[in-house]
């Protein structure tokens, strides 16, 4: 018999503990083994690591479960994306040029009476617009100018014992504010107006004008902005019909040319969009109101 291999035996060596802890063999683990280890629902036969569609041999994962290979993902496994519908799309997308959607302003329900007695009754209303504030400019500030001055005027004539001037200066001043109160009023009558066939201007007081200019015929339109206007939201449209002078050709002063623009642009070529926008938000007005 041969002497065993390895180094002889001594009780002194400071490596002898390390030696025998490294080379005991690992026991065996069986079910019965423990709580830890056994039967329980860590690392059994549970639905933690079973044939389920979690590890299993369900769509996400290929293989046999605990007897098979290793658990290997199934690349051609069927996936089911989230179901997302148009309307909730649409307000997400965005143009060619990565700016977000265009919100349409809605339209108005009803004309108003002073615009109602120039439309027909086969005519589909589209909204109407008084010019912007701006258009009042040079009225208001000859009446700032005017009460400064004649006011000054009146009270400087009144310490010169001159009666009749200070009145002249007085009633001066009321045509004056006369004047300005008939521009403001002349503004506030002031209508440009769109419908699914034309676009008109109604304005005066006393003598009424009212151009129009069916869209059919519109063969060019623009809008501009001085930078004024793009800073307060204003602009002058253009129209052009065939190159002939219209009655209808230069309207200024417009509020918010940009939406105004889109709107007619899309009257003129997109009117089935339109009606379907509108008919689609009565049915949502609607439903608001039955619910």
């Amino acid at each position: 018999m041969g002497s065993p291999s390895g180094p002889p035996f001594d009780p002194d060596d400071p490596d002898r503990e390390r030696r025998e802890r490294d080379t005991e063999p690992i026991p065996r683990i069986g079910p019965d083994d423990g709580p830890g280890y056994g039967a329980g629902p860590g690392l059994s036969d549970g639905p933690s690591l079973s044939d389920d569609v979690g590890y299993g041999d369900g769509p996400g994962y290929a293989g046999q479960g605990r007897s098979g290979r290793g658990w290997i993902r199934d690349p051609e496994a069927s996936y089911q994306p989230p179901q997302i519908s148009e309307d909730e799309l649409a307000g997400l997308r965005a143009d060619a040029t990565g700016s977000a959607p265009r919100r349409v302003l809605p339209l108005e329900d009803e004309p108003s009476s002073l615009v109602a007695r120039y439309l027909f009754p086969t005519e589909r209303y589209r909204g109407e617009w008084k010019r912007h504030w701006i258009h009042l400019t040079n009225p208001l500030l000859i009446g700032v100018a005017a009460t400064f001055v004649l006011g000054y005027l009146s009270g400087f004539l009144a310490g010169q014992d001159v009666g009749a001037l200070t009145t002249i200066a007085v009633l001066l001043w009321f045509a004056v504010m006369g004047w300005v109160a008939w521009k403001v009023a002349d503004w506030w009558y002031d209508r440009f107006i769109l419908t699914n066939k034309r676009v008109m201007v109604v304005n005066g007081i006393v003598t009424r004008k009212v151009a129009m200019m069916p869209l059919v015929r519109v063969t060019d339109m623009k809008y501009e902005q001085t930078p004024t206007g793009r800073a307060l939201n204003y602009g002058t449209f253009v129209l052009e019909s065939a190159g002939q002078e219209q009655a209808l050709r230069e309207i200024k002063n417009l509020p918010n040319p940009n939406e105004l623009y889109l709107r007619v642009v899309e009257e003129m070529y997109e009117p089935q969009a339109v009606e379907a926008r509108l008919g689609k938000e009565a049915d949502e007005a609607k439903a608001d109101d039955g619910a």
